[in-house]
């Protein structure tokens, strides 16, 4: 995830930051939400999401791997995820100058409707394992418990290359590789750090001038939708109640575009889809806003809680299972 920007926003007046709240913007935890019938189904499928393949996947990913500084770490990385997407029985290939690895079900390509993504690439030095081998680990998962289900499908998947210099690969894959894609993502789930999570009190701070009031320990997955995408947010806050109600999500919900004065809020790769109005959701455990070692080189595998990344990845796979069939987690 790119560095906190400075936020240019006019905060509403009257006191400190535990007194800010705006209309534009809303906090929706899934313990407020109302838990569904569960189906037996899903429930099989997830609790097949193996711990040990996420830290096998974090393990092999966590080593310094920036675009230019560590090219070639940089393209192995690449190679390797190509080549697991390619063994789960993907259409695979690299897209675009800067190499994003996509996946596509072998399916009727006008089917796909939702896409999962998350950037492989690191800031020069750092292992990078929160950011972001976490979330490609997720995504990796999830793409194989989808392939082996042995139906219809209708979930992508797409690593992204350069995140850490300015979006990149995202808004090259947006610009150039959608408009002429079979592709007609209908939504779209970005993961950004999702293996971090502290039980401390005082853990979770919320970024400076964000006018929001949010929990403050940091044992959550956050969500982070816009006008186009807020629908999206509900649905995954009611499959958390449903599935996994010891798992804390919350979701800030941003509302009449206010997105476009906080750049705190387009700091990864949904923002690209957000600008293309394409309903896109950011997965996060809150970067350097809980996590010490953002950007550092102490973000090593050994610093992640493996039980809230496998939760966290057995969320995002109830999400697209349900995808997957009559009701689509869209609405």
């Amino acid at each position: 995830m790119r560095r906190a920007l400075l936020l240019l926003y006019p905060l509403p007046k009257g006191g400190g930051l535990a007194q800010l709240t705006d209309p534009r913007m809303r906090i929706i935890h899934s313990t407020s939400m109302q838990a569904q019938m569960v189906d037996s189904k899903v429930s099989n499928l997830l609790a097949q999401v193996s711990q040990e393949e996420l830290r096998r996947t974090v393990e092999i990913l966590s080593k310094p791997r920036h675009y230019h500084a560590e090219s070639l770490s940089n393209q192995r990385c690449a190679q390797w995820i190509y080549d697991r997407f390619k063994a789960f029985g993907y259409e695979t290939h690299f897209q675009g100058r800067y190499r994003n690895v996509v996946a596509i079900p072998a399916i009727d390509k006008s089917e796909t409707a939702v896409l999962v993504g998350a950037h492989y690439d690191s800031v020069p030095g750092t292992p990078g394992a929160d950011d972001n081998a976490s979330g490609v680990a997720a995504l990796l998962e999830c793409a194989r418990l989808i392939a082996s289900q042995g139906h219809s499908q209708t979930a992508a998947f797409v690593a992204f290359n350069r995140e850490e210099d300015g979006l990149l690969g995202s808004a090259d894959f947006v610009e150039n590789f959608l408009p002429n894609s079979p592709l007609n993502p209908e939504g779209v789930h970005v993961l950004e750090m999702v293996g971090y999570c502290s039980h401390d009190p005082g853990s979770q701070r919320v970024p400076q001038g964000l006018p929001i009031r949010a929990p403050s320990v940091g044992n959550f997955i956050g969500l982070l939708g816009n006008r186009d995408s807020n629908h999206m947010v509900d649905s995954i806050l009611a499959q958390s109640a449903t599935y996994f109600p010891e798992l804390v999500a919350v979701g800030l919900k941003v509302h009449l575009g206010v997105e476009k004065l906080l750049p705190v809020l387009a700091r990864s790769d949904h923002d690209p889809f957000w600008r293309a109005r394409i309903p896109a959701v950011m997965w996060t455990d809150t970067a350097e806003f809980r996590n010490p070692n953002y950007h550092r080189a102490t973000d090593t595998p050994d610093t992640l809680d493996y039980d809230f990344l496998q939760s966290v990845t057995q969320l995002l796979l109830s999400c697209l299972f349900r995808a997957d069939g009559e009701d689509a987690l869209l609405g």
